[in-house]
């Protein structure tokens, strides 16, 4: 673990590995709860969590990298529940890759519980981890300039769902009408950090 100054009142915890990440994100929040960490924000990413707010940054720098991370972070008390029909236009190419049939994709798929990782992309935009190792599949080698929102998407060893309409490179296998951030909603992300995710699988209207 290496901990780095990120600007006045600002650190930048490096990690070896994503659920390394996980873990310390879910233990520092345990202990702003606790009272036992002084800190306005706490942002996790794929190897590191910044923590930014601090009162004294030298202190909590040294406190970490004295402290013993858990190794996996606890399990979520949240799920929230995805309904999605698995028609995207990337499916056939991840069933290849997966070397099974395009049905069998959308099984695995929603037979996964996934949990948020990280945030971010696009507010609402959740990293979701859970897939085994052997169904990491590739970016697109040719990003799309517009992906619709309510996709559902594959890229290295996460799962997404596009909040709204942008350029993305990921493998589209399905698409949800679940809307994942709403500002007028407490909170407007659906999805946060540590959330578990099942996607429910709904036919297409209008299907036999």
């Amino acid at each position: 673990m290496r901990v780095l100054p990120a600007g006045d009142g600002a650190l930048l915890v490096e990690v070896s590995s994503g659920p390394a990440a996980e873990a310390l994100h879910a233990e520092l929040v345990r202990r702003r709860a606790e009272g036992l960490l002084s800190v306005r924000e706490i942002v996790p990413a794929a190897r590191t969590v910044l923590l930014d707010g601090l009162a004294d940054p030298d202190r909590v720098a040294r406190e970490l990298t004295a402290a013993e991370v858990p190794d996996a972070p606890p399990r979520g008390e949240r799920t929230v529940e995805l309904p999605v029909r698995y028609d995207g236009p990337d499916l056939a190419a991840v069933a290849a890759h997966w070397k099974v049939s395009g049905p069998e994709v959308a099984r695995i798929h929603a037979a996964t519980e996934f949990r948020v990782a990280f945030c971010g992309f696009a507010p609402g935009f959740g990293y979701l981890t859970g897939l085994p190792d052997h169904c990491h599949v590739p970016r697109r080698a040719t990003p799309r300039t517009a992906v619709p929102a309510g996709a559902v998407g594959l890229a290295g060893p996460y799962t997404g769902v596009y909040p709204r309409s942008s350029p993305g490179g990921w493998q589209l296998i399905g698409t949800t009408d679940a809307v994942l951030w709403d500002h007028a909603r407490v909170p407007a992300a659906l999805l946060s950090p540590n959330t578990r995710v099942r996607f429910v699988p709904v036919e297409r209207l209008g299907a036999a």
